[in-house]
């Protein structure tokens, strides 16, 4: 879906003037939370294998935050210091605002330039890993940002990409019109009688769910972004496939994949469930996409077209997922009360945004769950299980765990899974 512009400016330009006046996200003048986060040194290690399995974690890469606004170029050079990183944006403001937290911070791992990712090959660099979010999709020629992204990408890199999408914006869409034709501006008397007017809203129009969900949509800054942006576009699973391919790159996995799988939650209960299971994968992302109909964003994983056998090479056949190692993600939560009969505890994934992913475990499963100690792989937990655990049933479950997004795997001492058939 597309959003046009005015006419009086260009697009590029028109984009530069909303995020100086309107910077996004709004400034912060504290990173220590996010500090102590990144004191645990196995959310690095989980982070890095989400995105490389199969590799062993390294120091100094070069890292690109591309469009990075008011603080992520800084929140990375503060939760990986062994690495480079070089943020790029439009805004002076927004640049303004991280060059502060960079001077707070000490960080002199970090540099930053006023640039547009059309122009990124200016900087005459590469890089191992390129995040660019809530980015692309306001740019007025998203394929030739992505395919510069593309160039500066080193052949064994990997992309950070989110972008929005299309069927849960449908409301959003909706208040944009309705802005455009009232002429409403981002001045704070508009956005105060905006955001009063949001309020007033049908309780069944297609935003609510939105304005239920994203707790800061009513903050002026997020109002502004979403709904008065001069530039945004968004896109299904099949486009976002679509894309990639034309820009020369491919998809590596979701960042939280369960809403996008037909073995969780409330699309593996449907009288569907195996016509669903039986479908080419993309089709079933696309399915099941089609099946939430609430989804605002897509966040994945991609990488230059050779990459993606090598790197996401997860597989539940054979036997070398005994030597993965099984790592579980730091922000998964575990609540052991009030839970379902037959039932320890249910484990979630705040990230995923469903209430339908939360996975109840048993006792059995709560003890397989806690050997999890980033060092043992799934051999190993084999070996130590109960004499009426077979070793199926334990696959099963570090496979499931593995889809409901609680674990992610390190398999850089697996042997390599055999090519998959075309």
């Amino acid at each position: 879906m597309n959003r046009g512009v005015g006419q009086t400016e260009r697009p590029e330009a028109q984009v530069r003037d909303f995020y100086e006046r309107m910077p996004y996200p709004p400034p912060l003048t504290s990173l220590d939370e996010y500090r102590e986060l990144c004191r645990n040194p196995q959310r690095r290690r989980a982070l890095f294998h989400r995105a490389w399995p199969a590799r062993r974690p390294v120091g100094n890469q070069e890292i690109l935050i591309a469009g990075c606004g008011t603080s992520q170029a800084a929140r990375y050079a503060l939760g990986e210091p062994t690495a480079r990183v070089t943020g790029i944006d439009i805004s002076e403001t927004s640049l303004r605002h991280t060059r502060r937290l960079q001077c707070k911070y000490e960080l002199p791992n970090l540099t930053l330039h006023q640039l547009p990712i059309e122009r990124v090959r200016e900087l005459g660099q590469d890089f191992d890993f390129i995040v660019c979010t809530g980015v692309l999709h306001h740019l007025p020629d998203p394929d030739l940002g992505l395919s510069m992204l593309r160039e500066v990408l080193r052949p064994d890199g990997a992309m950070q990409l989110m972008v929005y999408a299309t069927y849960g914006r449908l409301g959003i869409y909706m208040i944009q019109e309705y802005c455009r034709l009232l002429g409403i501006g981002t001045s704070e008397r508009d956005l105060r009688e905006l955001g009063a007017a949001l309020g007033s809203l049908p309780g069944d129009h297609p935003i609510s769910d939105v304005l239920r969900r994203a707790k800061d949509f009513l903050r002026p800054a997020s109002m502004a972004d979403a709904l008065l942006h001069p530039q945004d576009r968004s896109y299904t699973v099949p486009e976002l496939y679509a894309w990639l391919e034309r820009c020369g790159l491919c998809f590596g996995r979701w960042i939280e994949q369960a809403p996008y799988l037909p073995q969780c939650g409330s699309v593996a209960r449907s009288p569907h469930a195996a016509r669903l299971a039986a479908l080419p994968e993309r089709a079933q992302h696309a399915a099941t996409e089609l099946f939430r109909g609430t989804m605002t964003r897509h966040r994945f994983i991609a990488y230059g077209s050779e990459m993606v056998a090598r790197d996401q090479c997860i597989r539940f056949t054979g036997e070398q997922w005994l030597d993965y190692v099984p790592l579980r993600l730091p922000w998964t939560r575990c609540v052991r009360d009030q839970v379902p009969a037959g039932s320890i505890a249910v484990i979630w994934n705040p990230a995923c945004g469903y209430p339908d992913l939360m996975m109840p475990i048993n006792s059995a499963e709560d003890r397989l769950l806690a050997q999890i100690d980033g060092q043992r792989t799934l051999g190993e937990i084999v070996d130590r299980c109960e004499p009426s655990q077979s070793a199926t049933r334990v696959l099963q479950f570090f496979e499931r765990l593995w889809q409901y997004d609680q674990i992610v795997f390190d398999v850089s001492c697996a042997e390599p899974p055999p090519p998959a058939l075309e």
